[in-house]
């Protein structure tokens, strides 16, 4: 059973862990509300009747720890005096990177959605839902007809040129808006 889990986490612990992140919403009670998820998962797998798919179940199970920890009562912190306030607050803001901050991720947003739709498939299905070129290549050529093996990987690798291209063009639209430093866009 512990290989089961270990394998369950390795396949969708990412997208688990971001689904947290996302609900909780704090660093540190994402870290609480994941390790608590894992005990779940690892103490409710005899359990799973296969009803559904299992990546649906942990994802249930996933929302329901967090749910039950954002309605937990609050527990006692201990209480810090008014002179550290300010220097945790920017031991905070120091140890972030630009890109973590609400500002440029809403100005990065705001440069995707200059994209065409197209381009933003392509970007939200790799880089968002980090999806495997093969199956990128599957959702963003839908055809009715069957395709070969052959040309689903021509198709894949077109996709991977369109990406590059695609990263390129917003990393010159990011250096236009000074989102990135013209010391870094050398590198």
């Amino acid at each position: 059973m512990n290989r089961a889990i270990e394998r369950a986490l390795l396949g969708y612990g990412p997208e688990l862990r971001r689904l947290v992140g996302a609900i909780v919403r704090d660093d540190a009670q994402a870290h609480d509300a994941f390790s608590t998820f894992c005990e779940c998962l690892l103490k409710g797998l005899p359990d799973f009747r296969w009803e559904c798919s299992f990546r649906t179940w942990a994802q249930r199970m996933a929302r329901n720890t967090c749910f039950k920890l954002l309605n937990a009562p609050p527990q006692r912190h201990p209480h810090v005096s008014l002179s550290e306030v300010p220097v945790r607050a920017a031991e905070r803001l120091s140890s972030m990177r630009p890109w973590q901050c609400t500002t440029v991720k809403n100005r990065f947003r705001a440069l995707r959605e200059q994209l065409d739709p197209e381009q933003q498939r392509l970007l939200e299905l790799r880089v968002d839902r980090r999806l495997s070129w093969p199956e990128v290549a599957r959702l963003m050529c839908a055809s009715e007809a069957p395709v070969t093996s052959e040309l689903r990987a021509r198709q894949a690798a077109a996709l991977r040129q369109q990406f590059q291209r695609l990263k390129a063009h917003l990393r010159s639209l990011a250096l236009q808006e000074g989102l990135i430093p013209r010391t870094e866009a050398h590198a």
